[in-house]
């Protein structure tokens, strides 16, 4: 089995399974995957909102929720990529062509709700999750600020809605389709 390689900061060990000729897996060798790069969990909905404290704060109607984890390392090129990305994925229909795939959240002027979500860079020592890869607060809050002007600026300003950072959100969504894809930025080495 080939070894994977990635860029990135941080190991994350994954055993790797193989079969003996008596059909008993067993391990055979442990690979170290590294990431560097922003993380976007995109979800294409009917609907979908934030609510901190009880209090709705952002909600869109047909578009694109994009939960948002920042990695440490992460720079305005991971952001530009995110950016670019997710406006330009035709996860939308056709309807006068009937094509499934054809159409993006700006081809169709749907909204795009941006919630920031930490916990995207999380991973598990033994049952305790950890988060040290991810942006500290005290950096990621300015970086998220400027990745929301980002998409304002690329799009329609009315259309990027976004939720509150580092407060404790409920976010609801009806997934149309389901529809859900990551999307992982392209650091450069």
């Amino acid at each position: 089995m080939m070894p994977l390689q990635t860029q990135s900061l941080w190991p994350c060990r994954f055993a790797c399974v193989g079969l003996h000729n008596n059909n008993r897996r067993s391990r055979t060798s442990a690979t170290t995957v590294r990431v560097r790069a922003m993380r976007a969990v995109v979800q294409r909905v009917e609907s979908a909102s934030v609510e901190v404290e009880g209090r709705i704060v952002s909600e869109i109607g047909p578009g694109l929720l994009v939960l948002v984890g920042i990695h440490d390392s992460d720079t305005e090129s991971d952001a530009d990529y995110i950016c670019r990305k997710v406006l330009n994925m035709r996860l939308f229909p056709n309807e006068d062509t009937g094509k499934a795939w054809d159409h993006s959240v700006v081809q169709k002027n749907y909204q795009v709700l941006l919630v920031s979500q930490f916990t995207l860079y999380g991973f598990l020592k033994g049952n305790k999750p950890d988060f040290h890869v991810a942006m500290a607060p005290q950096r990621a809050k300015p970086f998220y600020a400027s990745l929301v002007d980002r998409f304002r600026n690329a799009y329609n300003s009315d259309a990027i809605k976004d939720g509150v950072f580092g407060a404790m959100m409920k976010v609801n969504l009806v997934n149309d389709g389901p529809v859900t894809m990551q999307l992982d930025s392209q650091s450069p080495n």
